[in-house]
């Protein structure tokens, strides 16, 4: 376990990883994902709920009684309910999503992933997905958890990032690419 203390650090750090060990202990791993994702879902839903989590207007009480009543409304208890009301009770419901972040990574090396950021212009279906799980598999030689973003900006391709290797396939790229080598010919 020390060696997945070391993965990350910080007051994220510090409170994944007691989520985490408290989720192995208990073997609930997968429900704190579940739930997790669950809260995930909900703040991308919610530009309240995100109001309420990153303002430093609101009090430790008033938020700890806000984020309780989501969370019930929600239907997340068990260790995520306790974990986000401790977070807000101290002060630290704006690194909730931080805290969530760092939990995947120890989660992911405790599976025995890689989790790969993929930016597309658009979302990919699931055959696109399970074709670039595999192809990632085959390179890296371990199970790939995607991570996908969308970016219309990048108009077509893809741009993957696997720790610190990045791989820009994005038609952006591309064409600025041939803008600076025009500028050069001319």
């Amino acid at each position: 376990m020390a060696e997945d203390k070391t993965l990350v650090s910080g007051v994220a750090g510090r409170y994944a990883t007691a989520l985490f060990d408290l989720a192995l202990e208990s073997g609930a791993l997968d429900a704190v994902d579940a739930d997790l994702s669950r809260f995930t879902a909900l703040l991308s839903e919610s530009d309240d709920l995100v109001r309420l989590v990153q303002s430093p207007v609101f009090d430790a009480d008033e938020q700890l009684r806000a984020i309780s009543a989501v969370l019930t409304k929600a239907g997340i208890g068990g260790l995520v309910g306790n974990f986000v009301k401790v977070a807000a009770s101290n002060r630290r419901l704006f690194a909730v999503p931080g805290m969530i972040a760092a939990f995947r990574q120890l989660l992911a090396k405790h599976r025995g992933e890689v989790t790969a950021e993929v930016t597309s212009a658009e979302p990919l279906s699931e055959t696109q997905t399970a074709a670039l799980k595999e192809a990632l598999k085959a390179q890296i030689g371990k199970d790939v958890t995607l991570s996908p973003n969308v970016d219309p900006a990048l108009i077509g391709g893809l741009v993957v990032k696997v720790g610190s290797r990045m791989i820009d396939t994005s038609l952006r790229t591309k064409l600025n690419s041939l803008k600076i080598a025009m500028k050069e010919v001319g």
